[in-house]
């Protein structure tokens, strides 16, 4: 009998939930077979299951779940670089026709995951990687942030926002952050200048803190008229970065700053194939960071199994967690 596994399947946009059983699926070449131990859940899988997010090219039904974090159960031909027992973890399932981490197993892509920090546990680690990747994609990759710049992070509490927070400050940076004043205290227990968007502008914090000159980095993580105030905040030839570019916006505020622009799409590699080895790497960086204390996940308190995914999908998308929503998928998910 072909061997199944339980999984959380949606059928059609904005359809509930099916838990059932299907075909467990068996690595190919250069595949890793991981049984989830933790899928985290991000704004963007509550997209994919509204049918809101045409960019991630996820047809239904599917399984749905980006982030996982588990233990190697089968290796793939070709792969050297993990051993069956690995904890591991990535951003490697759920779009692109991929299964996703809704499910008690996956065959992925050994070059997009990584060994897992040893310091967090499946939970915390399941909250790392989409989040952290795009992060660090703005940061290093496209704005090459260093020490001694002053970096302003947009949406500085939130999933991308804290962890750019942390990777600015790992990298030597001084670090500012807009967010609301609920956020004001973890902001300022990250290590960044806390700014409240809604009583400061761009201009009143521009001046106090930078002294008209503007930011040398600006990372906006919001998107919409975010992006032009990121535009605004901006020193002569600094450079700002989105991972939320997908509106209009005039140019001329950057233009005559004579700065420059980058976009992150996070998800390229999965839907491309181009660049998988890269994601591999940059969560072996956050490894190095994770265990050397410099970088550490906010994780929602709350556990939900894989028969609750749908109630861990409401509380992402109805705004009311506090830090990363993470679906304990097997029982060992609930240590740590």
């Amino acid at each position: 009998m072909e061997p199944s596994m339980k999984a959380a399947v949606v059928n059609e946009p904005d359809a509930p939930f099916r838990v059932t059983q299907i075909a467990r699926p068996q690595p190919a070449a250069g595949q890793v077979l991981i049984r989830i131990k933790a899928s985290g859940v991000n704004p963007l899988d509550t997209k994919i299951r509204a049918g809101r997010a045409p960019h991630a090219q996820q047809p239904l039904p599917a399984v749905l779940g980006l982030d996982l974090a588990g233990v190697i159960e089968a290796l793939g031909d070709g792969v050297t670089a993990f051993r069956i027992g690995d904890e591991v973890y990535g951003l490697a399932t759920g779009i692109g026709g991929l299964q996703g981490s809704l499910a008690e197993y996956a065959a992925v892509d050994a070059d997009l995951i990584a060994l897992k920090p040893t310091k967090l546990s499946m939970r915390e680690a399941a909250a790392v990687p989409l989040v952290f990747i795009t992060a660090w994609e703005g940061l290093v990759d496209r704005a090459k942030v260093g020490a001694g710049q002053k970096v302003l992070i947009h949406g500085g509490a939130g999933g991308v926002g804290h962890m750019a927070v942390q990777i600015a400050r790992a990298l030597g940076a001084e670090v500012f952050a807009t967010g609301s004043a609920d956020d004001k205290a973890f902001i300022e227990q990250l290590g960044a200048t806390a700014i409240d968007y809604r009583k400061s502008s761009v201009e009143d914090y521009v001046n106090e803190h930078t002294a008209g000159r503007g930011f040398d980095v600006v990372y906006d993580t919001v998107g919409g008229a975010t992006i032009d105030a990121s535009f605004k905040a901006v020193r002569r030839f600094g450079h700002v970065v989105s991972c939320l570019g997908w509106s209009t916006h005039a140019l001329a505020p950057l233009s005559f700053r004579a700065a420059t622009y980058s976009g992150v799409f996070t998800l390229l590699p999965m839907l491309t194939g181009e660049g998988k080895a890269h994601h591999g790497e940059i969560l072996r960086n956050a490894r190095a960071l994770i265990e050397a204390g410099k970088v550490r996940p906010r994780v929602d308190p709350r556990h939900f199994t894989l028969d609750e995914a749908a109630s861990a999908h409401l509380a992402v998308s109805s705004g009311s967690s506090t830090g990363k929503v993470v679906v304990d998928v097997d029982a060992c998910g609930r240590q740590g």
